[in-house]
């Protein structure tokens, strides 16, 4: 079994709001797919297919222990517990799109909304933590040194030995 990619240090309840936004997204996402299929607009029924997928998608990969009948889903959610944040976040930003733009309906705008909101908390997750007060004051002053921008590009060429 692979070992997990070194992540971020994040707080423990980022990981656990993240795992139950995508399982519980992921729950609400399949029953509104079903929903999103009981219409007469073929293209409806294309989205509500479509969400459903993506929500078995999310669900494998969130919580295995609801599709443990299923045989590849442990290696599946092994595999993807193993990718970095941002990978996770741009794949269920990705998967939560086509449904949407198919058939903008609230069961699709909801149940893919919380998908797409999956997807964002782990892209904040990818993102890191903020840093210190201390780091941000330092790199403030570094960067903002009255006369450093003008230095640099109007006198940049006049500095230069000829």
């Amino acid at each position: 079994m692979a070992t997990p990619a070194p992540q971020a240090e994040i707080p423990w309840w980022q990981k656990y709001l993240a795992r139950g936004v995508g399982c519980g997204g992921g729950i609400i996402a399949m029953g509104l797919g079903v929903v999103s299929c009981i219409t007469l607009t073929p293209l409806c029924v294309v989205a509500g297919i479509w969400q459903m997928i993506a929500a078995f998608i999310v669900i494998s990969a969130e919580a295995p222990c609801c599709c443990m009948f299923v045989e590849f889903v442990q290696r599946y959610s092994a595999w993807v517990e193993s990718r970095a944040h941002w990978q996770k976040a741009v794949f269920y930003v990705l998967i939560s799109l086509p449904a949407i733009i198919m058939c903008a309906g609230i069961s699709t705008i909801f149940g893919s909304g919380l998908i797409f909101l999956c997807g964002i908390l782990y892209g904040l997750m990818a993102l890191g933590k903020k840093g210190s007060r201390e780091d941000m004051i330092a790199a403030a002053h570094t960067s903002t040194r009255p006369g450093n921008m003008k230095d640099v590009l109007v006198d940049g060429a006049s500095l230069s030995p000829a």
